[in-house]
């Protein structure tokens, strides 16, 4: 089940809203655990069992750690049990035919794959759950003795799926006591009718084109084409994957949680560096927080600290999917991350505009890389955007799908979202109304539409 689906709009979360605002305080945790176990196992109830076990270790790993502060020796075990656990699971359904076809490659083997169907969320819940025990290790917080408020945690649907990364500390003290007012609720109601718009207006139209492109072969077509095709992907997967966080976090406040913030306008960036520090920020601070920092982050020596940024970003790649354009991908970050950290970034912000030529382009070429997994077919994708290939073939996409680029490209700035802002500031009906506008809109949309991917569920 997808935030943007008829199913949950009007079945799943008016049921469940009804439900939690209805019953004591003492039983909403309660509440949220059972439907969000619900939630998880909507698509894939074979897979509750992991979510179970994956709650049940992580519980008794961080009761032990808290119960043996002074025996290091046990603390170490259970922290290693844990993450073992975690990273084996994920491992085991990510990543394991990856390893096993490559093995068959190499040594001319014939050994079986599974070709297991990825849990839900999998990438997601275990770094949220290994940074818990991880956090308890260090004693930055203390271990959760209720397991309902710990399974709370860990399957809280609004988050469950693609984030964001939310950290027990994040929001602890809310998961014992929270309240909700009608402000908070009108906000959260508010944010999420803006996610879901960004999602099914802004990414599914953008998304279309970069389908079209695909289907048409990347020999058959124009550079120009090719050109239009990779800028509408680099807007399906930011509006995707940013439009799921804004509901993320505006279903949190309707259940009276704040979640962190995942994105911030990150293609106004001016570098590399500052690209990742306005895109997917939760992915971001963990890998900075639970990595890059006890590798010693760039308190080292040079070299160290770029094989640390290596390091980071060639696992930053491999967490997003098993397939050598991801690894790729990363390692494509990192090295651009080296040479603006050697002092082309001191150019970078001398320069303005160039600077903003420069990310955009960086990103784009990123963005290719990241989405075809074919390995030749990346290379022939390339080829056509730099050997360039005349044809007309281009004037009729562009021709359709002109102003949905046009909106995305204005949306990805925050001068649209500042404007809004200073306008409904004191006139409630201006910000209601555009709300009511976008909703309806949107379930339009989904009552008729046929495409409606969500690129992140397959990380």
């Amino acid at each position: 089940m997808v935030f943007s689906s008829i199913v949950f709009l009007f079945r799943f979360l008016p049921i469940v809203l009804l439900i939690y605002y209805l019953i004591p305080n003492k039983c909403k945790n309660l509440s949220l655990l059972f439907v969000s176990l619900i939630f998880y196992s909507w698509g894939e109830p074979k897979y509750f069992i992991i979510m179970i076990a994956s709650i049940v270790v992580d519980y008794m790993a961080s009761i032990i750690i808290d119960n043996n502060r002074d025996k290091k020796i046990v603390c170490k075990l259970a922290l290693t049990a844990s993450v073992i656990f975690n990273l084996g699971m994920l491992f085991f359904f990510k990543y394991y035919d990856f390893f096993i076809s490559n093995i068959n490659a190499v040594f001319g083997l014939d050994i079986s794959l599974l070709r297991l169907v990825l849990p839900l969320g999998i990438s997601f819940y275990t770094f949220q759950t290994m940074s818990y025990t991880i956090d308890v290790y260090r004693g930055k917080v203390s271990a959760e003795r209720n397991i309902i408020n710990f399974g709370t945690f860990v399957t809280l649907y609004p988050q469950l799926i693609a984030g964001p990364i939310v950290k027990y500390t994040d929001i602890n003290v809310e998961l014992k006591e929270r309240k909700i007012n009608y402000s908070q609720i009108q906000d959260g109601i508010e944010t999420f009718v803006m996610g879901l718009g960004k999602k099914v207006l802004i990414a599914n139209s953008a998304g279309m084109l970069w389908t079209e492109v695909q289907a048409l072969g990347f020999d058959n077509i124009s550079t120009p084409l090719a050109w239009l095709g990779i800028i509408a992907y680099s807007f399906q997967i930011y509006f995707d994957f940013s439009g799921y966080s804004l509901m993320a976090i505006g279903l949190g406040k309707m259940l009276g949680f704040n979640f962190p913030q995942n994105f911030n306008d990150p293609y106004i960036s001016r570098s590399a560096t500052e690209f990742w520090r306005r895109w997917h920020m939760t992915l971001g601070s963990w890998f900075r927080e639970y990595v890059y920092i006890p590798l010693g982050g760039s308190r080292v020596k040079p070299l160290r600290m770029y094989f640390n940024i290596f390091f980071i970003w060639f696992l930053t790649g491999f967490w997003h999917g098993a397939d050598y354009n991801f690894m790729l991908w990363g390692l494509f970050y990192a090295v651009l991350l080296v040479i603006e950290k050697s002092g082309f970034i001191k150019i970078l912000d001398k320069h303005r505009t160039f600077s903003h030529v420069y990310l955009l382009f960086m990103t784009l070429m990123g963005w290719a890389l990241f989405s075809i997994t074919d390995l030749s077919q990346l290379g022939m994708f390339y080829k056509k955007l730099f050997v360039f290939t005349g044809g007309t073939d281009f004037i009729y996409y562009l021709k359709n799908y002109v102003i949905i680029l046009i909106v995305a490209g204005v949306l990805s700035t925050p001068l649209l979202r500042n404007f809004y802002n200073r306008i409904s500031k004191d006139a409630m009906w201006i910000r209601i109304s555009i709300v009511g506008i976008i909703l309806v809109i949107s379930v339009a949309y989904l009552v008729d539409a046929t495409y409606n991917p969500f690129l992140y569920f397959r990380f």
